[in-house]
C-alpha cells in the first residue's frame, strides 16, 4: 500500500560508557545526534530538505540536552533550517515512541518523509540531573501511593520476588548477552548499522565499549547487590536482593537514527525499503512493578497484528535488567533462542533516549541476516509503561 511506513535505513553510534573518561564521553550530546543524522541521510543520497520532521527521544532533558537538543542536532547536522524537530520523553522507549510517531504520520499521510532518532550522553548529563533535588510527583501522587514509589532497581528486585528468579538466574542471563554481543561483533553484524564517532582528541570510535567478552556468571557472581539499603531491606523485607550492576544494563552514551517514509516516496526516490511497521501498541502498568509493561504491551500489539507469538522470528526485548526478559519469556512462551540474539542492553548498553530507535536497528539487521519476516521491539519504561512494535522485513 502507498500509505505504507517503511524502514529505509537505522543507524546508531557505537555504545560508550556513561561515565566520565568513557569513549564518547567527550562528545558533546548534541554533536552525537547530529552525527547519525548527517551520515543517515548522506548514506542515502537524501536531500534533507525533503525531511518533513525529525522526532527524537532523550530523558534527561536538561543542561547540554535541553533547548530541544533534536532542534540543535538536526541544525548541526547542516540541514536546512525548514526542517522542524522536536524531542519527547517517554522514559526509555523515547525513541522507540518517536519511530512510532513518525510511522504513524506517515500512514495518517502528514509525513512523506521523517526521520525518528534519540540520544543520551550519561556520562556529561548524568540520569537524575533533571530532578535538581526537588520532587517530581506533587502532593496528589503521594496521597495515592502513601508508601512513595521506588527506583527501577528496587522494582527489578520486586520483579525476582514475584517470579522467583535467583541470582544464578541473572547472573547466567547477563553473561550471555556478553557473549552473545562479542560473538556478533566479532562475525561483523554491527558493521551495517554502526556509525563511527570522532573523538575531540581526533580518535575514532568505532566499536561498543560496553561489551566485555570474557564475562561469565561466575565472575558477575562476586558484585554486591546494587540497590540494597537498610531503610529498603526494612520496608521490603521479602527481598533476597539480587540486582548488581553486572546484570544491569550499564549507564551508557550513544546515538541513533531511522528513515522512515512512505512506500510510494521511497519509490519515488529510487530507494529500497528494508521493512515496513505493521503494529504498535503502548500500555501503562503498575508503577511499583513498572518493567513488566512489556507483557501487556507485547500481548496487545500480538492481538492488533494478528499473530502469535511463533509467528515471530525475533524479538528485542530490552535489557534494563536480566530480570525484565526472563519474566518476558516466561510469561509469553517465547523461544529463548529469538531473543536478542544479537546480545542486548546489559551488554551492548542502553543510553535511554537512543536505545528505542538502536533496537530497531539491531532487529532489523538480524532479520535481514536470518531471513526473517516478523520481528517484535519492546522496551519497559519509567513511571509503569510499555512500547512494543512489531516490524515485517521487506
Amino acid at each position: 500500500m502507498s500509505n505504507d511506513a517503511v524502514i529505509v535505513d537505522v543507524v546508531r553510534t557505537p555504545s560508550g560508557r556513561g561515565k566520565p573518561g568513557g569513549a564518547l564521553s567527550g562528545v558533546h550530546p548534541a554533536d552525537l545526534l547530529a552525527g547519525v543524522l548527517g551520515e543517515l541521510v548522506s548514506r542515502n543520497g537524501l536531500d534533507p530538505a525533503q525531511v518533513d520532521d525529525v522526532i527524537g527521544g532523550c530523558v534527561s532533558q536538561v543542561g547540554e540536552q535541553t533547548f530541544n537538543i533534536t532542534r540543535t542536532a538536526l541544525l548541526g547536522a547542516g540541514f536546512p533550517d525548514s526542517v522542524p524537530g522536536t524531542t519527547i520523553d517517554r522514559q526509555c522507549g523515547s525513541s522507540q515512541q518517536a519511530a512510532t510517531f513518525a510511522a504513524q504520520g506517515v500512514i495518517a499521510g502528514s509525513y512523506d518523509i521523517a526521520i525518528a532518532c534519540g540520544v543520551e550522553s550519561m556520562s556529561r548529563v548524568p540520569l537524575g540531573s533533571s530532578l535538581g533535588g526537588q520532587d517530581p510527583y506533587g502532593t496528589l501522587l503521594h496521597e495515592r501511593y502513601p508508601d512513595g514509589l521506588v527506583s527501577q532497581g528496587v522494582s527489578a528486585e520486586l520483579i525476582n520476588a514475584e517470579w522467583g528468579f535467583t541470582r544464578d538466574d541473572l547472573d547466567e542471563f547477563a553473561a550471555g548477552s556478553h557473549q552473545r554481543a562479542a560473538e556478533a561483533a566479532e562475525r561483523g553484524d554491527f558493521g551495517r548499522e554502526m556509525v563511527p564517532v570522532i573523538a575531540p582528541d581526533g580518535s575514532v570510535i568505532s566499536a561498543d565499549e560496553t561489551i566485555r567478552a570474557g564475562t561469565t556468571a561466575g565472575g558477575l557472581a562476586v558484585l554486591k547487590p546494587a540497590f540494597h539499603s537498610e531503610k529498603l531491606a526494612a520496608r521490603f523485607p521479602e527481598l533476597d536482593w539480587h540486582i548488581t550492576a553486572g546484570n544491569s544494563s550499564p549507564l551508557t552514551d550513544g546515538a541513533s537514527a531511522a528513515l522512515i517514509m512512505s512506500a510510494e516516496r521511497a519509490a519515488q526516490l529510487g530507494l529500497t525499503p528494508r521493512a515496513r511497521f505493521h503494529s504498535f501498541a503502548v500500555t501503562g502498568s503498575d508503577p511499583m512493578l513498572m518493567l513488566t509493561g512489556v507483557i501487556p504491551a507485547t500481548r496487545r500489539v500480538l492481538d492488533r497484528a494478528g499473530l502469535g507469538i511463533g509467528d515471530l522470528d525475533a524479538y528485542e526485548v530490552n535489557e534494563a535488567f536480566a530480570c525484565v526478559p526472563l519474566a518476558w519469556l516466561r510469561e509469553l512462551d517465547a523461544d529463548p533462542a529469538k531473543l536478542n540474539p544479537r546480545g542486548g542492553a546489559i551488554a551492548l548498553g542502553h543510553a535511554l533516549g537512543s536505545s528505542g530507535t538502536r533496537l530497531l536497528g539491531t532487529l532489523l539487521n538480524e532479520l535481514e541476516a536470518g531471513g526473517g519476516r516478523f520481528g517484535l521491539q519492546a522496551m519497559c519504561e519509567g513511571g509503569g509503561m510499555a512500547n512494543a512494535t512489531i516490524i515485517e522485513r521487506l
